[in-house]
């Protein structure tokens, strides 16, 4: 049998970081694929879904081409040429994953792992071949798939989850879609740029519901504007796919409407891989879908460590990358400190784009900070006026007694490469006069920063 210091179960941005941060350890590591390296977010998540945005964002700024001057009499899209090139980046970005484990000597073993007692994995090949492995230390990172509601089964044609949403063969003239978090709200934006009808049914009052109010009534604005229709306090209570076209029935407040389309795609988030990988016969304690663990990713069995979507933090990417390379840091016993979920930045990549992290200003007054408000909108800024990207804005709250910063709030263009100096700024536990005293360049979005900062603070210049 085998022997390792450290096997790794599931090779998504979580496992695969994981690997290669216990190699450079000096751990003798294996990990485990049943698909592909990079696992749902290099293959069917995070990289294609935005190679289809910027296909869309393209084809979108060829429609007002004349606001920049140009003049463009020809020009079309196609659809399997756009599906295509968002596969062939995500084939891409696996086979680099697999560079980075030959370089990293990290054994790749393809095949359907499960724990075992005794610190054991067992890998099933397609052939059906079992085979079995030792472990020092077992991490668990199977991450998670399309949560399914129980009245909307998949059939894959015309119920669809994430997968089936990037690969459609032919384009819908119509398609709804349930759910407005980060997914349902990114393809709602590639099929409306692309030229499709799209209806967003979302269950709660707000569309990106665990935004910034403000944030949400901006989107849902600009959505609107572009001829997405938009039906909160809403819920999908049954679909008729035989014929042509389905019809679904959808109860909005008291009444029942019935919605035709060619397509249903189900973007109610996600459930955790947990199920048929050994957890019950190990002894690993799980909760609801979730792993338990502790504030170093350790489950209740010792040697047996689980990170990622599988556990209750937020389930992103970054997330499940830095969980793995605290996990592993702390195997070997490195002084580390537990990741702080308060100050994880979430990113939605529509157009406009939506990034945050910290509180929202109605989560800061529920606390019961007194608050500082800075908001400026890019409509004042320089870079975006010259862009072409002028709307949205920068939302930031800050404690006005200690000046911590409490939240930093964004939507716009290319905000969710601005978020990162919150992010640092908090962990650095930065005051906004700090801020204000960093020179920020000019002309650029990231101004709106500082500029926000300094409304809070009554000290703005543009506004």
């Amino acid at each position: 049998m085998k022997s390792y210091d450290v096997i790794v179960l599931g090779s998504g941005p979580g496992g695969y970081v994981t690997a290669i941060r216990a190699s450079q350890l000096g751990f003798k590591t294996a990990i485990i694929e049943k698909e592909n390296l990079g696992g749902v977010c290099l293959n069917w998540g995070c990289i294609p879904t935005k190679a289809l945005i910027k296909s869309a964002q393209v084809f979108d700024y060829l429609k007002h081409a004349e606001d920049y001057g140009l003049t463009v009499k020809d020009y079309d899209k196609d659809f399997d040429a756009v599906v295509n090139r968002s596969r062939n980046i995500a084939s891409g970005m696996s086979k680099g994953v697999n560079f980075l484990m030959k370089k990293n000597k990290i054994d790749v073993i393809e095949g359907y792992g499960k724990v075992k007692s005794g610190k054991k994995v067992s890998v099933e090949k397609e052939n059906g071949k079992i085979t079995d492995l030792q472990a020092t230390n077992i991490i668990i990172a199977t991450g998670a798939k399309s949560r399914v509601l129980p009245n909307l089964p998949q059939d894959g044609k015309k119920i669809i989850g994430y997968r089936e949403a990037m690969t459609l063969k032919k384009q819908p003239k119509k398609i709804i879609i349930i759910g407005s978090g980060a997914i349902g709200i990114e393809f709602a934006y590639f099929y409306n740029a692309m030229g499709s009808e799209v209806t967003i049914v979302e269950y709660l009052d707000r569309i990106v519901p665990v935004e910034d109010e403000e944030v949400s009534k901006a989107l849902e604005i600009n959505f609107k504007k572009n001829g997405i229709k938009i039906l909160t306090c809403s819920e999908l209570i049954k679909a008729n796919t035989k014929g042509e076209t389905l019809s679904a029935t959808v109860k909005n407040g008291n009444d029942e409407i019935i919605l035709k389309a060619d397509v249903i795609l189900s973007a109610v988030g996600i459930k955790s891989n947990i199920e048929n990988i050994g957890l019950e016969d190990v002894g690993i304690v799980t909760d609801n879908d979730k792993v338990l663990v502790d504030d170093f990713y350790q489950t209740n069995i010792p040697g047996y460590y689980a990170i990622g979507d599988i556990t209750k933090g937020q389930a992103l990417a970054h997330v499940a990358s830095a969980e793995g390379i605290l996990c592993v840091e702390k195997i070997a016993g490195h002084s580390v400190d537990a990741l702080d979920y308060g100050n994880i930045p979430g990113c939605t990549y529509s157009y406009p784009e939506i990034a945050s992290v910290g509180l929202t200003e109605t989560q800061a007054k529920e606390k019961g900070y007194k608050i500082k408000v800075g908001k400026f909108p890019f409509s004042a800024s320089g870079k975006a006026q010259a862009s072409g990207s002028s709307e949205g804005f920068v939302k930031v709250i800050f404690d006005a007694k200690y000046g911590e910063w409490l939240g930093c709030h964004m939507i716009g263009a290319g905000v969710t490469d601005m978020i990162a100096e919150a992010v640092l700024a908090r962990k650095l536990e930065t005051t906004g006069h700090e801020v204000l005293k960093a020179v920020h360049p000019h002309p650029t979005m990231s101004e709106a920063v500082m500029e926000s900062v300094a409304a809070a603070y009554g000290e703005v210049i543009h506004l």
